[in-house]
């Protein structure tokens, strides 16, 4: 494909799962990934809410993406609760304008619903809901199959009945969707 993913691992990540997230995002997505600290100060906090603006998030992120000259598409994974406008809360979100997106690993968590830690249930959701957002920075809308991993969970238990891997009609949508990004880098990387 000639482009990579870059991921971005914030500090209050959870750590040493950063590798494990980008072989199964590399295994889900067939993309090629490269994982880096983040460089972005996480601003949106919303102190009524506890929670982050995932849109705010992704504004800066947008815009060190421009500074840096960052062509490929970016996955922020943090370790805060995220919320957008007009919803509690998100798992993720994704700007595909800009190539950004945003998960976060608080409500992935066994810990979070008062079950037990286990660092493989979190880097599988991480990667599925990784792979989600970076479906729709290829292009890809919510699917109406359940196992698909572009189906919009609403809570752990639906993400969790998800399967590690897009549906016939998803697969092939993102293919096209990796050509036509290249394609937008190649032509702005000439301009």
């Amino acid at each position: 494909m000639g482009m990579d993913v870059h991921i971005f691992w914030d500090h209050r990540a959870p750590e040493g799962l950063a590798r494990s997230v980008s072989r199964s995002v590399t295994a889900i997505a067939g993309l090629t990934v490269d994982v880096h600290d983040s460089p972005l100060a996480l601003n949106g906090y919303n102190g009524q809410r506890r929670q982050i603006d995932a849109g705010v998030v992704l504004d800066n992120l947008g815009t060190l993406m421009r500074r840096q000259r960052i062509q490929g598409p970016v996955l922020l994974v943090v370790g805060q609760d995220l919320f957008a406008t007009g919803l509690d809360f998100v798992f993720g979100l994704a700007r595909p304008q800009t190539r950004a997106s945003i998960v976060s690993s608080v409500r992935l968590s066994n810990e979070y619903y008062g079950r037990h830690p286990c660092d493989e249930d979190l880097v599988e959701r991480l990667a599925k809901e990784g792979s989600h957002e970076l479906g729709h920075i290829y292009g890809l809308s919510h699917c109406n199959n359940h196992e698909c991993i572009m189906f919009n969970p609403h809570s752990l238990d639906e993400l969790d009945g998800k399967k590690k891997e897009f549906c016939q009609v998803c697969s092939a949508a993102i293919e096209t969707g990796k050509s036509a990004i290249s394609q937008r880098i190649t032509l702005d990387v000439l301009r």
